[in-house]
């Protein structure tokens, strides 16, 4: 077998299964039922989310966290070939959108939350914060949802090979990704992220160990066997939750982050556990 042939043999061996979201349309406000926006459903002793953390000013200060979407977990269960989500209960995603933290410095611990209600039979409407703004509460839209197959993304692939075998062998994968055609997923659950500021994973691997990514000095400041041995395991151990792109909602005039994706990550092993309170988001622009 020659090199490309095998090149794309472990393209295709690495692929996993999505769930893509078509978001977009009125929503009906059917308790525990999927949808983006507005309000969300909760237990009655529901807590609403804070960040606490430095403001533009550099001021530490508690804020309400955004509801961004909810996933009825019934609803996924014949999408998830892979069976990595709950069965029952209800997915809850929620951001911090004053400042919209980028996950590569790990202050930004917290700037995202994950829940899951286990029992949908008790949940009620939230009470919404006062203090959250108006801006910040985004419109309640219909989630259509069908399943695919995602591939890894080159950046991701790039991990997966190392640096040296990547650049060694850069022109047949460029002609193998050509070849595939592979479309552009952008909003979806599971499956391979879309980056389009190289990896992900990595930056979930080193920030959420205390390490900031946000620029060279500080992947500088990582000690080289640290990072050589978290590089190895990141696409092992981490795993894309959600991934969520401004473009599926341009005409729901939906103000993201000017334009980018936000990623909830998580790792494998806290997904199969249900501790979604682990979750790291990671924010890129185009």
């Amino acid at each position: 077998m020659n090199i490309k042939k095998m090149l794309k043999k472990e393209v295709k061996d690495l692929c996993r299964n999505y769930i893509g979201l078509d978001i977009g349309g009125k929503a009906a406000a059917v308790v525990g039922g999927t949808r983006f926006g507005g309000v969300p459903d909760v237990p009655a002793d529901f807590v609403w989310p804070y960040y606490e953390g430095e403001d533009y000013d550099e001021v530490v200060k508690s804020r309400p966290m955004s509801f961004i979407a909810q996933f009825n977990c019934a609803e996924l269960a014949p999408m998830d070939a892979e069976g990595l989500l709950p069965k029952t209960g209800l997915l809850s995603f929620f951001y911090e959108m004053e400042t919209m933290r980028c996950g590569f410095d790990p202050k930004d611990a917290g700037c995202a939350r994950v829940f899951w209600f286990e029992d949908s039979s008790t949940l009620v409407p939230a009470q919404v914060p006062e203090d959250l703004e108006t801006d910040h509460r985004f419109p309640m839209l219909q989630i259509a949802m069908e399943p695919g197959t995602s591939y890894i993304d080159m950046e991701d692939f790039r991990l997966y090979l190392d640096d040296d075998a990547y650049w060694f062998y850069t022109g047949e994968i460029d002609e193998i990704y050509e070849e595939l055609d592979i479309a552009e997923n952008t909003s979806k659950l599971l499956g391979w992220p879309h980056v389009t500021q190289g990896s992900i994973m990595s930056d979930c691997v080193f920030a959420s160990s205390g390490y900031y990514t946000g620029d060279p000095e500080g992947l500088a400041k990582i000690p080289q066997a640290e990072r050589e041995e978290k590089m190895k395991t990141a696409l092992e151990d981490w795993r894309l939750l959600l991934q969520l792109d401004i473009a599926d909602l341009e005409e729901e005039n939906f103000t993201f982050c000017d334009c980018g994706r936000i990623y909830f990550c998580i790792r494998q092993e806290d997904l199969l556990a249900r501790r979604f309170d682990r979750v790291w988001l990671i924010l890129q622009y185009y």
